[in-house]
């Protein structure tokens, strides 16, 4: 059964990775109108509902602490966002959204509201959609369990030249 399970795998991660793709195309187009691109619009997105260290950012997206910084600088810069103090950490502060942050992603919400409504009824309804949902939030979380006690990779040799 082990290669079924290994075909399984398999299929998950470039079933996942293409879906990243190209959920990540549909957010360029669906942020580029309101001046935002997709890593952007992720970074605001994560710290709407409350500011967060870029630390945290990172920890929600899954991505790197170096590459939320690099864009969270970029959202500073461009006057979407801003840092705060953080009372839990002198250091490590805050990112928060400016008036104008929130104004960029309010603009997004109609195309996304559409997405929402094409995907439904492509899907077969909310139930279904929601059950999407479902077994994606369930695969991250088995895969968060079963990644935690991997060994690390090894670098195999490769003969000199």
């Amino acid at each position: 059964m082990s290669r079924r399970q290994q075909a399984a795998l398999s299929r998950t991660a470039l079933s996942v990775f293409r879906l990243n793709g190209q959920f990540l195309a549909v957010s360029e187009k669906l942020a580029e109108p309101a001046g935002l691109t997709a890593a952007w619009w992720q970074v605001l997105g994560a710290v709407l509902p409350e500011p967060l260290p870029v630390a945290g950012i990172a920890r929600v997206m899954g991505i790197t602490r170096q590459s939320v910084q690099r864009i969270a600088d970029l959202l500073v810069r461009e006057g979407l966002a801003v840092y705060e103090p953080n009372p839990a950490h002198r250091r490590a502060k805050l990112l928060a959204p400016t008036d104008a942050g929130r104004a960029a992603v309010r603009r997004i919400d109609p195309g996304h509201a559409e997405l929402a409504a094409r995907l439904m009824r492509e899907l077969g309804g909310q139930e279904a959609f929601e059950e999407t949902v479902r077994v994606l939030e369930r695969l991250s979380r088995a895969l968060d369990a079963v990644s935690t006690d991997l060994p690390a990779p090894t670098r195999t040799q490769t003969p000199e030249a």
